[in-house]
């Protein structure tokens, strides 16, 4: 452990941290950022996901200057949107929200956007976005009565939550299923190695304890 790089993940999604734990990377810290995530007017939604995870990224950097045990940690951060064209879906927390959603995603394509933007120890920031096309299902009003008693939905972009009950929506998907969970972690993982994070410390360890 002696010497081994820090990681900040600047989310408090167990997605996230789930997905990254799944590659035998396990972070030193949780920073979950308290930033505004409502989009711009007009914003579309690629400028939207690089935008909000450049914040977070920058916030938990900012919250990191008064931690000497973290100061200098890769900071890796993301945000995810759903899209419908240039429509932006929102984060759904209200019921109405996530019926609005789904009746509008049902029987066509959409885009998931996942950028990604990670701090270096240097404190430079790098940045990818990631795109995934997929299409639902035509949902019947009992499909969507159902998943919303499910309550998988509540605080998803776009209303769902593909690795639950509405990964049976899901007729195509083209691009990273990751990506649509949360985190692209091909790209997150090709990131941190790239920029000198020793992705494969965990590995070991994970083996093991399967």
């Amino acid at each position: 452990m002696l010497g081994r790089p820090k990681l900040v993940l600047a989310s408090g999604s167990p997605r996230r941290l789930s997905l990254l734990n799944q590659a035998g990377i396990e972070p030193d810290a949780l920073r979950p950022s308290d930033i505004d995530e409502t989009p711009k007017r007009g914003e579309l939604p690629r400028a939207c996901a690089n935008r909000l995870a450049h914040a977070k990224a920058d916030a938990a950097l900012k919250s990191l200057q008064l931690d000497s045990d973290l100061r200098g940690a890769f900071i890796l951060a993301a945000d995810t949107v759903v899209a419908v064209g240039r429509r932006i879906l929102p984060k759904a927390e209200l019921v109405d929200e996530a019926s609005q959603c789904l009746r509008l995603l049902s029987g066509r394509n959409h885009r998931v956007y996942t950028a990604i933007c990670l701090v270096t120890p240097k404190g430079n920031f790098r940045q990818r976005l990631i795109e995934t096309r997929v299409r639902f299902k035509r949902l019947t009003e009992e499909d969507i009565t159902a998943y919303i008693g499910s309550g998988e939905w509540r605080g998803k972009a776009g209303g769902y939550a593909v690795q639950g009950v509405a990964g049976s929506f899901v007729v195509k998907l083209v691009g990273s299923y990751t990506n649509v969970v949360g985190l692209p972690l091909y790209e997150s993982v090709s990131l941190l190695g790239g920029e000198g994070f020793p992705i494969r410390f965990g590995w070991l360890n994970t083996t093991n304890a399967g």
